[in-house]
C-alpha cells in the first residue's frame, strides 16, 4: 500500500475525492496532502441538492489539519464550483472541513475539546496559531448550537451578573434551575436585559407566561425587568443575597466601632463566617469578643444576624411570624446599619417569603459563576465581552455541539 492509499483510507475519503501526493518537509516540520478529483467527475448542487453538476472551475483551498505526530499537517485541493440549472453557480462543499474555515473539521473538533479545559491562548501557543482564529472556531459552534437549543420546558429562571473586566463591566446570566444550564448572556446589568432575554426565550421555542419562579438579588434593576417582562412569574429573593445584606451591616457597624475599640482591628472575617467555618483559634478570640460585659455593638449586630440565620429553618407556617419578631429586634437595635438591612428586607418582604413556597436558590448560579472566574483567572481576562459570553456558554450552556470524531 502507497503513502497516498494509506492517507486516503486515513482520511475516509470517497469518490470523487483521493489522496495524490503527500510531502514531507523535515526542515520545517509539515506534511503538505494533495487532495483532487479526477476530471469529468460530477457533484451535487450545495444549494438545492440536485445531482449530476458538472464543475465550471475550481480554486485552490488550503486546510490546517491534525498534527502528523508532532508535525503539522495540512490538506489541499482544487475546490469545483458547479454550474445548477436552478441556483446558477456554487461552490461544492468538502466532506473534510466547513465553508469558511482554515481548519479541518477534526481540527476544530480538538480546539473545542480544548477550550473546555485550558485558555485559547494557551491551545494557540500548543498549536502554534494565533488565538483569533480558534476564537471564530468557537463563536462558530457556540453560536450553531445555540440556534438549536430548545427552552420551552424552562419554568423556574436564576438571574445573577459577574463581572467581565476590572471596574464596572458587567454581563447578566440567566440559568435554568431546573436542568441546571445557562440558558442566556447579555451585556450589563439592567432592566433591560429582561427585555432581552424574554426575546431570546421566545426565539427558542420558550414561552415568558410559563415562567413560574425568578430568583435573583434585590437590584431595582432586574426587579424592574422582572415585573414589565414577566408579570405573571413570582420572584424569589436568593437567600445568599439576602444573608450578604445582613454581613455587610455587621461589617459596618465593626468598622464604626474599632476606631475606638481597637481590639476590633483584624477581626473582620470572624464575624462574617458561620462559627462551623472558624479555626480553633479564630473560635477562641470570637468567643472573647462576643463576652456580654466587653458589651461591643459588633457582638450585638453579630447576634442579630446569627439569628436571622434560623428563619430558613423554620416551617412554612412560622416563618413571616419568626420574620416578624426578628424585624421588631433589628429595627430596635440602636445599630444604624442593622436597622437599614431590615427595612431593605421589610421592602422585599414577600419575595423573601416566597422561599418557602419556592424553595428555588442561585446557588447553582454561583456554581457556574466560580468556574467563569476560575477560567477568567486561567485565561488572565478576555479581550472582548463576546469572548468572554462564547466561554460562558462553553462551560455551562450544556449545549449540544456537532463534532466528527
Amino acid at each position: 500500500m502507497g503513502d497516498t492509499d494509506l492517507f486516503q483510507l486515513a482520511l475516509g475519503l470517497i469518490p470523487p475525492w483521493q489522496v495524490v501526493s503527500c510531502a514531507f518537509d523535515l526542515d520545517i516540520r509539515r506534511l503538505d496532502i494533495e487532495i483532487d478529483f479526477p476530471r469529468g467527475s460530477i457533484f451535487s448542487c450545495p444549494s438545492c441538492g440536485r445531482e449530476g453538476c458538472s464543475a465550471y472551475d475550481t480554486e485552490r483551498h488550503t486546510w490546517r489539519h491534525l498534527n502528523f505526530f508532532q508535525h503539522e499537517a495540512y490538506l489541499t485541493t482544487r475546490v469545483p464550483r458547479v454550474r445548477c440549472g436552478k441556483c446558477g453557480i456554487k461552490t461544492v462543499e468538502v466532506p473534510w472541513a466547513r465553508s469558511g474555515s482554515g481548519f479541518t473539521l477534526l481540527f476544530e473538533a480538538l480546539i473545542m475539546l480544548m477550550a473546555k479545559a485550558m485558555p485559547v491562548k494557551s491551545i494557540a501557543d500548543i498549536v502554534k496559531e494565533h488565538d483569533t482564529r480558534l476564537w471564530r472556531v468557537l463563536d462558530h459552534y457556540v453560536d450553531a448550537a445555540r440556534q438549536e437549543a430548545e427552552f420551552s420546558a424552562v419554568t423556574d429562571v436564576g438571574v445573577d451578573e459577574t463581572s467581565s473586566k476590572r471596574g464596572h463591566n458587567y454581563v447578566s446570566l440567566f440559568v435554568d434551575l431546573e436542568a441546571p444550564r445557562v440558558l442566556f448572556v447579555t451585556e450589563g446589568k439592567d432592566a433591560s436585559t429582561l427585555e432581552r432575554f424574554k426575546t431570546d426565550l421566545e426565539v427558542h421555542q420558550g414561552d415568558p407566561s410559563h415562567i413560574q419562579e425568578i430568583c435573583c438579588d434585590m437590584s431595582p434593576a432586574f426587579i424592574k425587568g422582572v415585573e414589565k417582562h414577566f408579570p405573571e412569574a413570582h420572584l424569589t429573593f436568593d437567600k445568599f443575597h439576602v444573608l450578604k445584606i445582613l454581613n455587610e451591616a455587621v461589617d459596618e457597624v465593626r468598622r464604626q466601632e474599632q476606631q475606638i475599640r481597637p481590639e476590633l482591628k483584624g477581626t473582620r472575617y470572624l464575624w462574617l463566617k458561620n462559627p462551623e467555618n472558624l479555626k480553633v483559634n479564630q473560635t477562641e478570640t470570637l468567643e472573647s469578643l462576643t463576652l456580654k460585659k466587653l458589651n461591643l455593638k459588633t457582638s450585638r449586630a453579630y447576634h442579630i444576624r446569627m439569628n436571622f440565620q434560623e428563619f430558613w429553618n423554620q416551617p412554612v407556617h412560622a416563618a413571616e411570624a419568626f420574620l416578624k419578631k426578628w424585624y421588631f429586634w433589628a429595627t430596635h437595635s440602636r445599630l444604624e446599619p442593622i436597622k437599614e438591612a431590615a427595612y431593605t428586607m421589610k421592602r422585599h418582604w414577600d419575595g423573601i417569603l416566597r422561599w418557602f413556597t419556592s424553595k428555588i436558590n442561585n446557588g447553582i448560579l454561583e456554581g457556574i459563576n466560580s468556574l467563569i472566574q476560575a477560567a477568567k483567572a486561567r485565561a488572565r481576562g478576555y479581550r472582548t465581552t463576546k469572548n468572554l459570553i462564547t466561554m460562558i456558554y462553553l462551560i455551562g450552556g450544556k449545549l449540544q455541539f456537532h463534532l466528527p470524531t
